[in-house]
């Protein structure tokens, strides 16, 4: 016996409760203060937070197996199908689209149940023209027969290292009938620990000759998703296992290696959840120093010109604000420019930078300077 599936007791996985406890509540708290600061936001801002994680859990997902997508088509293709204008939307490539379609369905759709026609609609949004890279393969069923083994090698030709190969063809209907059974069944299992356990399974049968990994993490979003009770994310597993994607790919290898014992999985899987908690106040630091700075603005409310022209600098204004561009941004003379930015000054909420004179510029002032003075 070389590989779990193997193993009489498959797919029978076992884990110990008392050593996963204290992480499960761990990162369950972390998990819970996350979204309480996130849902004190208002939509607008939740809505973009959403947008930002999303478009990085599409790209590293696919990072993690070596394909790189453009980040600005991501965006867009997510900010279009969320109904989001964002302005300047890049057109986005098949590929792009086939990878954000699934990924959305995961997570906008995560209460549907998880059936295998379902699991065909991701594999062939994944493969739109059949092919991947320059290898035709088979699409929307599982691999075939002819496909041959399933192996997950490295090295040079000649020298090739399996580290695991998969459940034969003959066995991929009752090896996924009983995957998908047991996904489906809402009882037994705390739905942060079924994440993990999911993803895990789901590789391990790898039913697809190509896009397992991918579909696999799509799998462990959707039960995170499940989890929360709500399709808005703030957080990418899926940027947090590419940043450690050796563990990752070590640690998988070592469990599947092993009995149904999955626990070392799990313990590494929900610390590499914690972690990706924790880095999402770094990831959405801009969306944050918004929500702060609106905060403090709305204590005294700004006029609409002055509203449209700070979202403007908030989303990445290119250049200096000058009373001429503020003019032409709030579409207003250029007396009205001077004297909303007077008020803007006295307020605390732009400051002025050193040049004077025809140069004279400005910039949004620090969160926790704004505010009346």
């Amino acid at each position: 016996m070389n590989y779990i599936h193997e193993h009489p007791d498959w797919p029978n996985l076992k884990w110990h409760d008392a050593r996963l406890s204290s992480l499960l509540a761990d990162v369950r708290h972390r998990q819970g203060r996350l979204l309480g600061k996130m849902e004190g936001l208002g939509f607008r801002l939740r809505a973009e937070a959403t947008l930002t994680t999303l478009t990085a859990d599409v790209i590293k997902s696919s990072a993690i197996e070596g394909k790189q997508l453009d980040a600005e088509q991501v965006r867009s293709s997510i900010a279009r199908r969320l109904g989001m204008d964002v302005g300047g939307a890049a057109p986005s490539s098949r590929d792009v689209e086939g990878v954000v379609e699934m990924m959305l369905d995961a997570t906008q759709k995560h209460a549907e149940p998880l059936t295998a026609e379902r699991l065909f609609g991701w594999h062939a949004s994944l493969f739109p023209t059949g092919r991947s890279g320059m290898q035709r393969i088979t699409v929307g069923v599982w691999r075939p027969l002819e496909a041959g083994p399933m192996q997950v090698v490295s090295g040079p030709m000649g020298k090739e290292r399996v580290h695991f190969e998969a459940p034969s063809v003959d066995r991929l209907d009752n090896e996924m009938a009983a995957f998908l059974e047991w996904f489906g069944d809402g009882r037994g299992v705390d739905p942060v620990l079924k994440a993990g356990i999911a993803h895990f399974w789901f590789v391990t049968i790898h039913p697809f000759e190509d896009g397992n990994g991918r579909i696999g993490r799509a799998i462990a979003d959707m039960a995170l998703a499940r989890a929360e009770g709500t399709p808005e994310r703030f957080y990418s597993m899926s940027a947090q296992i590419e940043a450690e994607r050796k563990q990752y790919y070590d640690i998988l290898e070592r469990c599947q290696r092993g009995e149904t014992d999955i626990t070392l999985w799990l313990e590494w899987f929900l610390g590499c959840l914690g972690r990706a908690v924790d880095g999402a106040e770094n990831n959405l630091a801009s969306i944050l120093r918004k929500a702060k700075l609106w905060e403090q603005i709305n204590q005294e409310p700004v006029n609409e010109r002055q509203r449209k022209v700070i979202n403007r600098l908030l989303d990445g204004f290119e250049g200096k604000l000058s009373t001429s561009k503020y003019a032409k941004l709030a579409k207003c003379s250029g007396d009205t420019a001077l004297r909303d930015i007077k008020i803007l000054l006295d307020r605390g909420i732009l400051v002025q930078d050193e040049a004077g004179g025809r140069s004279t510029s400005y910039r949004l002032a620090d969160p926790g300077s704004a505010g009346s003075r």
